[in-house]
């Protein structure tokens, strides 16, 4: 029988060759056309950038105390006890500065098929009472403890629950200008290097666009159009850019 030969190894290779050489020659003609478009150019436009790890300095803990009862009176009865209990609770560790909300009153309803109706009717069965706390302080570490610890308050027939803790940085606008200047500085340091390159040197920042800044927790990259400002965590970065034009000499 006839057999197949494979094709020539040499064969493969001058192949291979004619094709590595094609894409030299176009990322050569790529290069070669940038710089010559800097040579030419009268400016150059970058971007630069400045990270930084904060630690939020303000802490905000609320909480809300909920009592449930078939009257308004008893309900109201409740509620003052244990506000009371809470704020023994409170200023027994040191806590004095607290806001306590006016109280929402809302009805406790069941379902009831009355016997002249085919469908059911809400019937009134009682009376919940909620009153929001709001504690806020600089002591980051000890508060969000504090929070956990007034699980305790349920041991005396106290119903607290935590609605949110907010980790907030309140140097967020002081360090957002030391940002900017630090970011047109890596924009220049950018140019610089990228003219240099193209035998140019840079002479004057012609107009700068500051983009939005990202507060996010550490080792967190989400970005949004209005600028994320997270509250969620103790531990942020920071990270602003700038959109920079300099002349070139």
């Amino acid at each position: 029988m006839p057999t197949t030969l494979p094709a020539k190894p040499h064969l493969f290779g001058l192949l291979a060759g004619f094709f590595l050489a094609a894409g030299l020659c176009f990322t050569s003609v790529l290069v070669t056309r940038t710089w010559v478009h800097l040579k030419e150019s009268q400016i150059i436009q970058v971007t630069g950038s400045a990270r930084k790890n904060i630690r939020s300095d303000l802490v905000v803990w609320t909480a809300i105390l909920q009592v449930e009862a078939k009257t308004l009176p008893e309900a109201y009865a409740k509620l003052k006890g244990d506000s009371e209990k809470m704020r023994t609770f409170l200023t027994s560790r040191g806590q004095l500065k607290f806001e306590i909300a006016p109280v929402q009153v809302r009805d406790l309803t069941r379902r009831k098929k009355d016997e002249l109706e085919t469908e059911a009717v809400p019937e009134r069965v009682g009376y919940q009472l909620l009153q929001p706390v709001q504690l806020t302080s600089a002591d980051v570490d000890g508060i969000p403890r504090l929070a956990a610890d007034a699980l305790s308050l349920m041991a005396e027939d106290v119903v607290l629950q935590t609605s949110g803790i907010q980790f907030i940085y309140t140097k967020a606008g002081q360090a957002k200008l030391e940002m900017m200047a630090e970011a047109t500085e890596d924009a220049r340091k950018r140019a610089e290097e990228i003219a240099r390159q193209g035998g140019r040197q840079v002479r004057e920042l012609r107009s700068a666009k500051v983009g939005v800044v990202q507060i996010n927790p550490q080792h967190s990259t989400a970005t949004s159009w209005e600028g994320n400002n997270d509250q969620s965590s103790l531990e942020k970065t920071m990270t602003a850019t700038i959109s920079a034009e300099f002349s070139l000499k």
